[in-house]
């Protein structure tokens, strides 16, 4: 039997990123593709939706300490959520978090081009909650989500 394209697998945080993860920069909502002539007459941008969950995408660039090969330690996570996402810890150097993904999934791709292919992930979670470790944790582990559930998918180039 085989495992159709897409299929999301449920992955602990700390399996996925040994060594933690540093958000970089803030979170911004991840827009459709908007053409010269779209801007030049106005038209407002369309924040992407999630096909499988429906939810609004918001995206923010972290770095994988643990990830040897520097061209893949930073790349973008799209986090899925009806309202925009607030990590739950505080800046250890200006512009950078340590941060955790909570109800983490992955799903595998191929990424690169030509010879140069290798395996990667699109990881997606249900939210922040404060990093277990590094010195900018705000203590505990409770999420700070809004009311509503948020899911976060990330994707490493």
């Amino acid at each position: 039997m085989a495992i159709d394209k897409g299929t999301r697998f449920a992955v602990p945080h700390e399996d996925a990123f040994p060594q933690g993860l540093v958000m970089v920069g803030d979170v911004s909502p991840d827009n459709e593709y908007q053409s010269r002539e779209d801007r030049a007459s106005g038209r407002p941008a369309r924040q992407k939706i999630d096909e499988v969950t429906g939810k609004r995408q918001w995206k923010f660039t972290a770095t994988d300490p643990g990830e040897p090969n520097a061209k893949r330690a930073s790349f973008t996570i799209t986090l899925l959520a009806d309202v925009q996402p607030v990590p739950a810890t505080s800046e250890v150097l200006p512009g950078m978090r340590p941060v955790e993904l909570e109800g983490l999934t992955a799903e595998p791709k191929i990424a690169g081009q030509g010879e140069f292919k290798y395996l990667s992930y699109v990881f997606r979670a249900t939210g922040f909650k404060a990093a277990s470790s590094g010195s900018g944790s705000t203590g505990g582990t409770k999420s700070t989500r809004s009311a509503s559930t948020a899911d976060a998918s990330a994707k490493a180039a």
